[in-house]
């Protein structure tokens, strides 16, 4: 914020929308594998028997994609520990852009209304009304992508996975359901994503003024 309003002030709205994009696309692209496996192990459905653990459920589907595509490098066929990761960063990207871009100015707006009457309290409640907001509008604006996302991770051949993009897989499910298929889970997913956000950035907040003001 202080680079853009030192160089070029006309950015400064758009700081948020930027820095959001790019931490979560660092994250997502770290953190992919675990996500993975988080999908396939809910995604599992063999009847009397447990869903195997994160380790075994990465180690099963680098193996299944080693047995399938023996004549690829080993190196190459990892590759299937991010399938999908187009579709997760063409939803969390947006996601947390429209998040933060939306976040930011409602905040400040709240905080401003506030003025010098700020407490704990004040603080938890503007930022979790704002989070909310945010995370709300954010989810829903992002369903299709989520379960484009989904889609991609749940498919069982490897060939197939390697292969699928997120525009063949949106006008796949386009094609089989429709509007109704594109925004499949919208209820839940916003139900879930406007608290969550709404808790998490309350909580940070109403920490970093109890500390700012223990300091002071």
């Amino acid at each position: 914020e202080e680079f853009a309003a030192n160089n070029a002030p006309s950015m400064g709205p758009y700081v948020p929308f930027v820095a959001g994009a790019l931490a979560r696309s660092l994250a997502c692209t770290t953190c992919y594998p675990i996500e993975l496996a988080r999908t396939r192990m809910q995604a599992f459905k063999e009847t009397g028997k447990k869903p195997p653990g994160v380790l075994k459920t990465l180690i099963g589907i680098v193996s299944n994609v080693n047995n399938t595509t023996s004549s690829q490098s080993k190196l190459q066929n990892y590759r299937v520990l991010w399938t999908g990761l187009g579709a997760q960063l063409a939803r969390d990207v947006p996601f947390s852009a429209i998040c933060w871009s939306t976040l930011e100015p409602m905040r400040r707006k709240l905080c401003a209304i506030m003025g010098d009457e700020a407490s704990a309290v004040t603080v938890l409640g503007s930022n979790f009304a704002a989070g909310f907001v945010a995370g709300s509008l954010a989810a829903g604006a992002t369903v299709p992508l989520d379960v484009a996302r989904t889609r991609r991770q749940i498919e069982k051949d490897p060939v197939k996975a390697l292969r699928m993009t997120t525009r063949q897989t949106l006008i796949e499910i386009w094609r089989d359901g429709g509007m109704r298929g594109l925004f499949a889970g919208f209820g839940p997913r916003v139900a879930r994503a406007g608290p969550s956000v709404g808790i998490v950035v309350s909580f940070y907040e109403v920490v970093k003024y109890i500390l700012n003001s223990k300091l002071t």
